[in-house]
């Protein structure tokens, strides 16, 4: 008994030691917010002193920026004049990639933000016209043979962190580490399969699925080429998405080199989520328990009833819905038909995926297998998959424009 007892102390210490460590691993997010970034801009400015050189450094790059700016949201348009005092009304920030100063000349490879609210105004964008549900990202790299999450603090964890993710598609929930993030997001969370774990975790992190970008990392000597082999993974199941193979010449190019991987692995996850493929997992959500009262009065129903029908069912039965949501007009179309379905008392939306195929929570009087029925009375193609129903327009129904979904 004593040894048992000492053996369990021993492992309490060894999980509370793992749980202390981790405040050394946190890296968060540096910016999460929505401005529009225009990165890269090159600045050579001389001037009297080192500090005029600098700022007339900046104010040309907010120029260039909006030039920029304005060139991709209007399709390479010459942009319209702003003053100097109008462009900082705009800018939110001032992002210093690289700078070499001197006495008189300041040299720099800059980044300008640009607030969404205030910019957005004069370009015409008033927001995000597509946009992915809450995707949880754990990314991991592979050095020296061995995969890394949170585990330690990483050079791919700390790219990650230095993303901006207000311009992209995705909704990105990047964990910042500490806590209990390294027990529970480690790299061989990001590889196991099972639901239930998972379906704890994206709860306790308000995501609807999982994004897990790797990273394989190569040193051909110490101090000498570096080649990162890229792979955009996707779900509990690790489907791969896409990937590619970078390399920089010098190991202190390193962040360079994951930099330039994360926007191309954003990419690669704007791209599937342009495609559909980016959709939530099914198997993902957690069931909403069914309430007493209604199993006493589904219990009460089925002894009474003598017939039962399709809009007359025994008990109420919660249903998970996917569709096809190519804009916004097909998601309010589609909930508003399905509302209308008798024996229907409630739809809502539960994952959106503007661009995609979204997921709907129908509360009906009856089985799955009555409201496939209801639904196909309406003209509704029904398909069938462990439980979820995936609807569409199609045979000898007429469907309006905003209800088709892309083919």
């Amino acid at each position: 008994m004593l040894c048992a007892g000492l053996a369990l102390v021993g492992g309490g210490v060894a999980v509370v030691a793992q749980i202390e460590g981790s405040a050394e691993r946190g890296v968060s997010p540096i910016d999460s917010s929505s401005s529009f970034e225009v990165s890269g801009i090159q600045v050579d400015v001389a001037a009297k002193t080192a500090d005029a050189a600098r700022y007339a450094g900046w104010r040309e790059a907010q120029r260039k920026g909006w030039r920029a700016l304005w060139s991709r949201t209007h399709a390479g348009a010459a942009a319209p004049q702003l003053s100097d005092s109008a462009l900082d009304a705009i800018v939110a920030g001032v992002v210093v990639e690289n700078e070499q100063i001197g006495p008189t000349r300041y040299i720099a490879r800059l980044g300008v933000l640009f607030d969404r609210a205030r910019a957005g105004q004069i370009l015409g964008v008033s927001g995000q016209i597509m946009r992915s549900p809450p995707l949880l990202v754990i990314p991991v790299q592979w050095s020296g043979g061995a995969p890394q999450s949170f585990e330690t603090r990483t050079e791919w964890q700390k790219a990650w962190a230095r993303f901006r993710t207000g311009s992209s598609a995705i909704d990105y929930v990047r964990p910042t580490g500490t806590g209990s993030d390294p027990l529970l997001l480690n790299a061989a969370q990001a590889g196991r399969p099972g639901r239930i774990w998972w379906r704890m975790l994206l709860d306790q992190f308000g995501a609807a699925d999982v994004l897990v970008p790797t990273v394989k990392l190569s040193r051909l000597w110490p101090g000498g080429p570096v080649i990162g082999r890229f792979d955009a993974r996707y779900g509990p199941d690790s489907k791969l998405l896409g990937a590619f193979t970078l390399r920089v010449e010098r190991s202190e190019l390193l962040p360079q080199l994951l930099d330039t991987g994360v926007q191309r692995l954003d990419e690669l996850y704007v791209a599937a989520l342009r495609e559909g493929r980016l959709q939530p997992d099914p198997s993902l959500v957690i069931e909403d328990p069914v309430e007493a009262a209604e199993m006493e009065e589904a219990v009460e129903a089925a002894d009474t009833a003598e017939i039962v029908t399709p809009d007359v069912a025994q008990g109420t039965t919660s249903v998970t819905v996917q569709f096809a949501t190519p804009d916004v007009a097909a998601v309010n179309a589609t909930e508003a038909q399905v509302r209308g379905l008798p024996g229907v008392s409630g739809a809502a939306t539960t994952s959106l995926a503007i661009g995609g195929t979204s997921v709907m929570r129908v509360v009906y009087r009856g089985d799955a297998a009555a409201l496939r029925l209801a639904l196909q009375a309406r003209g509704w193609q029904v398909e069938e998959a462990g439980g979820v129903l995936r609807i569409r327009r199609g045979g000898g129904a007429s469907p309006s424009p905003s209800a088709t979904p892309t083919p």
